[in-house]
């Protein structure tokens, strides 16, 4: 069975891909800091008979990462990472000028630093397995100005560009950076609050992500909205 490393995985849109790929008959291990959560979750995905490895942890720790590429490489190796988790760097997002800096540093430490060093760490199984494949989960902000998301933007605009060199470097994996579109998930919620229009459940937008896994287009930037589109 192929096995997947889903960060971020406990609830949103890690937690839809990973029942997706329990249903499909992959093997998972899977990241979150809320340990209670992150084992209702494994629970929950245990019924698909799928073998699920749940290990809380900041996935920011190097010794964290390594535990889940350890766990998959029991599993027999790494055939998918999907860098899901993500930090905001304030919550509610604030306009620049009162971004705290520490927020700042820990949305860059989240959401590419530690990101990169998961892939650093998976890459020897990676490039063993026959359809290796990363997944950095972007977001529109990556790449239009959105007053207020400039620090998670940033990052994420950052994470794009890691995944971009990856896809040149490693030629024989896989590489893409997937701009979910707008989602109804806690994350959206704590970085605005305040805006109560309705959103489309992350599962909605996960048929686009095992549309890139069948067809295995070319490593690159592609927008779920438009792989949705584009099937209909």
């Amino acid at each position: 069975m192929p096995v997947a490393i889903i960060t971020g995985a406990s609830k949103g849109l890690g937690r839809a891909l990973a029942e997706a790929l329990a249903v499909r008959g992959w093997d998972l291990v899977l990241d979150a800091r809320t340990a209670r959560a992150l084992q209702e979750t494994a629970a929950a995905l245990g019924a698909y008979g799928t073998r699920v490895a749940a290990l809380p942890g900041d996935i920011t720790d190097a010794g964290h990462r390594s535990e889940l590429v350890a766990a998959a490489w029991k599993l027999g190796g790494v055939d998918l990472v999907v860098n899901n988790a993500s930090a905001l760097g304030a919550e509610p997002l604030v306009r620049l000028e009162r971004l705290p800096l520490e927020g700042l540093r820990r949305a860059l430490e989240v959401n590419v630093v530690a990101a990169l060093g998961v892939v650093q760490e998976a890459l020897p199984l990676l490039r063993a397995s026959a359809a290796g494949s990363v997944m950095a989960v972007s977001s529109d902000a990556a790449a239009e100005a959105y007053e207020t998301w400039g620090g998670y933007g940033a990052s994420k605009a950052a994470l794009d560009q890691l995944a971009a060199v990856l896809g040149e470097e490693e030629p024989g994996l896989r590489v893409w950076a997937v701009d979910p579109g707008d989602m109804a998930t806690d994350l959206y919620a704590a970085a605005v609050p305040d805006d109560d229009d309705p959103r489309p459940q992350p599962a909605r937008v996960v048929p686009a992500f095992l549309r890139l896994l069948d067809e295995r287009p070319a490593s690159g930037r592609y927008a779920a909205p438009s792989l949705l589109e584009e099937r209909r």
